[in-house]
C-alpha cells in the first residue's frame, strides 16, 4: 500500500544564501540567517518550528541536535538522515510524511557548508572505510574518478560524446549568467569545456561542479495552514527514494537510483513526464545530469547525449533544467540538494532569474554517494 501524500503538505518559504565565499561567516551563522529569512518568506517565526531537518558531512547523526541548540528551538521531530546530495530531497519527503501524520506542524529543512574558505568537506587523516569501499578507496578512488568511469562506460556503450556532455555545462552557464549570485557567469562554449584541463578522462574541469560556500533553508507545513500564509502553497505531489547499489557492487555503471525513485515519485504524484514544466537535477558532473535525465524516463537509456542538444534543456525547451545555473556554475557547497528544492519553488512562484513561462509542475532530483551513486531522491511539486 502506498501512503498518499498528494497535496497534503506544501512549501511555504525558501531562502538561498547569497554568499559563495564566506570569509566572515561560519556554517551555523549561514544556517541561522537562511532559517530566519525562509521563515520570514513564509510569514512565520522560529517559534512556529517544531520539525527540524539537518545534515552535514562531518556530523551526520548529530546535526539536528547541534543545530537545535544553536537556533534555540525545541523541535518534537528531528531528522538527520545522511544520503549525501540526495539528503535534502529525502528530508522534504520525510517532512511531508511527518506533517501528514501529525508528528510536526512546521518543518525547517536547512544546510550550509564552507568548503571553499573553511575546512574541506571530507575530513582529512585516517578514518575507517566500510566495506565495500575498503576495496576501492585505498587505491586512489575519488568522486571525480568514479564519475569518470560512469562517463567512459556511457561513451563506450552508447556513443555519447564529450561535446554532448559539454552541452549540459554550457546550458547551466547560460542560466547562471542571469543569476547575480552565481559563482561563474562569463559566457562559455562547448569548445571551452572540451579545451579545459582534463581532470579524470573523459571529464574536463568544466564538466565538474564548482566549489563554493553557501547554504539554504526550506519551510514546509500542512496544505491547510499554507493557505493562510504569505505565499501561494507549492504542494508536494509525490516523492520517491532509492538505493540502487553500493561501490563494490555496481551492476551497471550507467544506471542510477533515479530510475527507482523517479518511477515512485511519478506514480505517487499522478503525473507523467510530459507534465513536467521544469526540472532541477543534481549536476555534480555533466554525466550525473545526463544519466539522471535518462533514468527519470525523459528519454531512453543511451539517448541522453542527443536529448540534451539543440536547446531542449534550456529555458523555452522541452525540459528546462537547473535554471539557477546549477552546481556546474552557480554553487556547490559540498552537497546541493537543498538548492534544487529552492529553485523549483521559485519557478512555481514565478520568482526565478530564468523563469519558465507558466510553470505549474516542477521536479527536483538529488543524487547521493560517490560515483557509485548509492542514493536517489525525487520530488514532484505543483502550484494551484
Amino acid at each position: 500500500m502506498v501512503f498518499e501524500l498528494r497535496k497534503q503538505t506544501a512549501i511555504v518559504g525558501v531562502y538561498e544564501h547569497e554568499t559563495r565565499k564566506a570569509t566572515d561567516k561560519g556554517r551555523y551563522q549561514i544556517i541561522a540567517e537562511c532559517a530566519e529569512r525562509a521563515l520570514g518568506d513564509a510569514g512565520l517565526t522560529k517559534a512556529d518550528v517544531d520539525g527540524l531537518y539537518a545534515y552535514y558531512f562531518d556530523a551526520p547523526t548529530s546535526a539536528g541536535l547541534f543545530l537545535a541548540e544553536y537556533l534555540n528551538i525545541n523541535p518534537r521531530h528531528v531528522d538527520s538522515t545522511s544520503e549525501g546530495g540526495s539528503s535534502f530531497v529525502a528530508h522534504l519527503a520525510h517532512a511531508a510524511a511527518a506533517i501528514a501524520t501529525g508528528q510536526c506542524n512546521v518543518a525547517l529543512i536547512t544546510y550550509a557548508a564552507t568548503p571553499r574558505t573553511g575546512a574541506g568537506l571530507v575530513p582529512s587523516g585516517e578514518m575507517p572505510v566500510p566495506i565495500p569501499d575498503g576495496f576501492t578507496w585505498p587505491f586512489g578512488y575519488s568522486i571525480v574518478s568514479a564519475y569518470a568511469l560512469v562517463a567512459q562506460r556511457h561513451m563506450y556503450e552508447y556513443g555519447t560524446t564529450p561535446e554532448q556532455l559539454a552541452e549540459i555545462a554550457v546550458t547551466c552557464r547560460r542560466n547562471a549568467a542571469n543569476n547575480p549570485n552565481a559563482r561563474y557567469r562569463d559566457p562559455m562554449t562547448v569548445e571551452d569545456v572540451i579545451n579545459s584541463p582534463m581532470i579524470a578522462s573523459p571529464l574536463h574541469r568544466l564538466d565538474c561542479c564548482v566549489i563554493s560556500d553557501g547554504g539554504g533553508a526550506v519551510v514546509v507545513t500542512s496544505a491547510e495552514r499554507a493557505r493562510d500564509l504569505k505565499k501561494p502553497p507549492v504542494y508536494v505531489l509525490g516523492t520517491g527514494q532509492a538505493c540502487a547499489h553500493t561501490g563494490g557492487g555496481m551492476k551497471d555503471f550507467t544506471s542510477i537510483a533515479a530510475k527507482q525513485s523517479g518511477a515512485e515519485a511519478f506514480q505517487r504524484a499522478g503525473v507523467t513526464r510530459k507534465d513536467i514544466d521544469v526540472a532541477q537535477i543534481y549536476d555534480s558532473f555533466t554525466i550525473t545530469a545526463l544519466c539522471t535525465i535518462e533514468d527519470l524516463g525523459f528519454c531512453k537509456k543511451g539517448e541522453g547525449g542527443a536529448y540534451v542538444q539543440g536547446g531542449r534543456i534550456a529555458p523555452g525547451g522541452e525540459l528546462p533544467i537547473n535554471t539557477d545555473g546549477g552546481g556546474l556554475s552557480s554553487n556547490q557547497p559540498g552537497e546541493r540538494g537543498i538548492f534544487l528544492i529552492i529553485e523549483a519553488a521559485r519557478q512555481l512562484w514565478g520568482e526565478s532569474v530564468n523563469q519558465v513561462d507558466n510553470a505549474k509542475i516542477a521536479l527536483c532530483h538529488g543524487t547521493g554517494g560517490m560515483g557509485d551513486v548509492n542514493f536517489g531522491a525525487t520530488a514532484i511539486l505543483a502550484r494551484d
